[in-house]
């Protein structure tokens, strides 16, 4: 049995992580401040630390530096847990030495994963240091998680900009580079014979995309257009390619990762071709409140015919069902704002 230690000072929120951990087999040990998860850290020998950010006595980062600084701790897998999302944070996270970096709320599921995913690297170090010679300098300053590329990216690549509208790329360019958004929105989309839109993705800040072949000459197969105004970063497809081949448990992560946005995309078709006309509208919306910012009043600014291209219906279709949603106290509309009154409501439309 794997050992967690979990280091949050929310009593409620420490105990009911640590009740779901146990569920799923595992031994926590628990600690409510940064303090006293060092000390836990060092005397209960855990094979993976999970550890919130903002905390009395001694913060997070303040955790991960003390256990750094200590051979016997150095190692362990550090999952920071945080409602901090900011993009600043997040990086200043991955630069001290953290494995991954999880949000509140989370789902199980996502905890879960982090976990098994950091123990197995860690399994997998282990035993390629037992069985040959290993350089740890060198280790260390290879990319060994997404956070790490992204940073990567960010120090590497080349800038540009994109107002709001403006085509990033076009189906059939070539395919040079693999993008990084810093800020703004961008959306990945296809065009039918008849010139109907199709999105096939949405990226906020901190997420990447413009992915083709990295072994043959494969131009990209759909547009990439800016939702708002944007700042990217663009990595050469090649610089790209040498950083997996010099960093193999990298591959790994990105595996998983286009895995899952590969099972995202299945689940909108699936949507689009056997949902109702509601439930494909109250999925898109869901999907846009999670990736735009609301403002101050709680609206998320959207174009009608973007939510009607990722459900992929008629934009007078969706304009009907989102005023059925409007007349039902779901959602408030006004001009391009949107506003879900009701988030439980809005998930629990059936099929």
């Amino acid at each position: 049995m794997k050992t967690v230690l979990l280091i949050e000072d929310d009593k409620a929120l420490r105990e009911s992580t640590a009740e779901l951990l146990e569920l799923a087999n595992y031994k926590v040990l628990t600690a409510p401040d940064g303090e006293k998860g060092v000390l836990v850290a060092k005397s209960g020998n855990p094979d993976v630390i999970v550890c919130d950010i903002m905390m009395p006595k001694l913060d997070g980062y303040g955790v991960l530096d003390a256990l750094s600084e200590d051979d016997s701790t150095r190692s362990l897998p550090f999952i920071f847990l945080s409602a901090k999302t900011e993009r600043k944070d997040v990086r200043l996270g991955m630069e001290l030495g953290a494995d991954d970096y999880l949000t509140k709320p989370f789902e199980e599921s996502e905890l879960i994963g982090a976990i098994e995913s950091r123990i197995a690297k860690a399994r997998i170090i282990q035993e390629a240091r037992e069985g040959k010679s290993y350089d740890d300098s060198k280790f260390e300053s290879q990319i060994r998680t997404i956070h790490q590329l992204k940073n990567f990216i960010d120090d590497n690549g080349e800038e540009y900009e994109f107002q709001l509208g403006e085509t990033i790329y076009r189906e059939g360019d070539n395919s040079n580079l693999v993008y990084l958004v810093i800020k703004g929105i961008a959306k990945t989309h296809k065009l039918d014979e008849q010139g109907k839109e199709l999105i096939t993705g949405i990226y906020k800040v901190d997420d990447f995309f413009g992915f083709t072949s990295f072994t043959k000459n494969i131009p990209y197969q759909e547009y990439a257009t800016a939702m708002e105004d944007s700042i990217l970063i663009g990595l050469h497809k090649d610089e790209f390619k040498t950083v997996l081949e010099q960093n193999g448990e990298l591959v790994m992560d990105l595996l998983q990762l286009l895995s899952e946005n590969l099972t995202q995309i299945k689940e909108q078709l699936l949507q689009m071709a056997y949902g109702s006309v509601r439930k494909k509208t109250a999925s898109t919306l869901l999907k846009f409140a999670d990736k735009l910012k609301e403002d101050e009043e709680g609206n998320i600014h959207v174009l009608r015919s973007d939510l009607a291209s990722v459900a992929g219906m008629a934009t007078e279709t969706l304009i009907r069902t989102l005023s059925s949603f409007k007349k039902e106290g779901i959602i408030k509309i006004k001009d391009r704002d949107i506003k879900i009154l009701d988030m439980e409501r809005l998930q629990k439309i059936p099929f």
